[in-house]
């Protein structure tokens, strides 16, 4: 989403520079290494103000922009340059958490409140962050809602070839194929991996496999978690990103519970390419699938609902089929570079 960012800030007539690589993520809730990273920001942005004062007029920046920032991952850098360069602030995918007040994130919460309120533009992705997020933000600045959003033009144009998609990863053409697509790590991902083999395992019919397209550090546990599943099931590993639009559009569902989910990539990639979506109703998942539109949501951690509804799909080939032409439209009419950069545009 980062580099989509700067490449729609490009399209919208803006010269990007990368400011920084400064890290200030700090998982741990270490109020040490907390004040230790606040302390290191100060510094490298009092630097980064020296450079752009000796820099002409005409080659300073204009305005600071800085992307997903939030309690564990404040922004240290850009209050204070935009402050001392008179320049406006600008933000995405901001998000605040009343309930981090006081824990052992605290400071990063604190700093991440003053950020929001003094950028000029706030872009959320989600209408959960927004509604989290509107009570800092002054009544003077602007608070839009931005989309998620992808490079839609590669996913649009993937072609489907079955024939070598079966032969590659040993799938039945017979059969429905469905398709998950993520990382491999404990946290969110594991337990989404958990919730798929649980409502696949109350999946009837031998007319479906799944795919697993990733890999990662808890590769183990999502084995264990898709046992239940052997025979029906192919994991190939992680494959290379250029892989992936032939794999969505030759694939029948798309399939993932999205525990925790921020919005989810890929299920804009699936839906790019004509692939209905099966997700869980939470987070900002319901702002990248329409439910009986693109896809169909079902209730968080309701094993047996997943479950029905992807039988629902598999036996409905005419819904299937509306699902994936709504899908198509969805992203490639709304969802694109172009229409992001119309957004960010106004701002700039």
């Amino acid at each position: 989403m980062a580099r989509l960012l700067m490449r729609t800030l490009e399209a919208a007539g803006a010269v990007v520079e990368l400011a920084s690589d400064f890290r200030a993520y700090d998982g741990r809730g270490d109020p040490e290494r907390q004040r230790a990273l606040r302390d290191a920001g100060t510094e490298l942005a009092d630097d980064l103000i020296e450079q752009y004062r000796r820099r002409g007029q005409d080659d300073r920046p204009t305005a600071w922009f800085t992307y997903h920032l939030y309690h564990k991952a404040p922004d240290w850098l850009g209050p204070r340059v935009a402050a001392a360069l008179d320049i406006p602030y600008l933000v995405a995918e901001a998000s605040f958490a009343p309930k981090r007040a006081g824990g052992p994130w605290d400071l990063g919460h604190t700093a991440a409140a003053e950020a929001i309120r003094a950028a000029e533009w706030v872009f959320c992705l989600t209408r959960l962050d927004m509604a989290c997020v509107q009570p800092l933000v002054p009544a003077w600045h602007h608070l839009r809602f931005l989309p998620p959003f992808l490079h839609a033009a590669t996913f649009a144009a993937a072609k489907a070839n079955r024939g070598a998609m079966a032969k590659r990863f040993g799938l039945d053409p017979g059969k429905r194929w469905l398709l998950a697509v993520a990382m491999m790590r404990p946290g969110d991902k594991l337990a989404s991996y958990r919730r798929l083999g649980a409502a696949l395992s109350r999946l009837d019919g031998d007319d479906w496999q799944l795919l697993v397209i990733g890999d990662g550090s808890a590769r183990d546990d999502v084995a264990a978690a898709l046992a239940p599943l052997k025979g029906k099931l192919t994991m190939p590993g992680a494959l290379a990103d250029t892989d992936l639009p032939s794999i969505y559009a030759a694939s029948d569902l798309y399939l993932w519970p999205g525990v925790g989910e921020a919005y989810g990539m890929a299920y804009l990639e699936a839906q790019a390419t004509g692939l209905p979506v099966i997700a869980g109703n939470e987070r900002g998942i319901p702002d990248v699938v329409l439910d009986e539109r693109t896809g169909l949501l079902t209730q968080p951690g309701d094993d047996g609902a997943f479950a029905a509804a992807t039988r629902r799909l598999l036996d409905d080939s005419r819904l299937r089929h509306k699902l994936s032409q709504a899908a198509r439209a969805f992203v490639n009419d709304e969802r694109t570079v172009v229409t992001a950069a119309k957004i960010i545009g106004e701002a700039l």
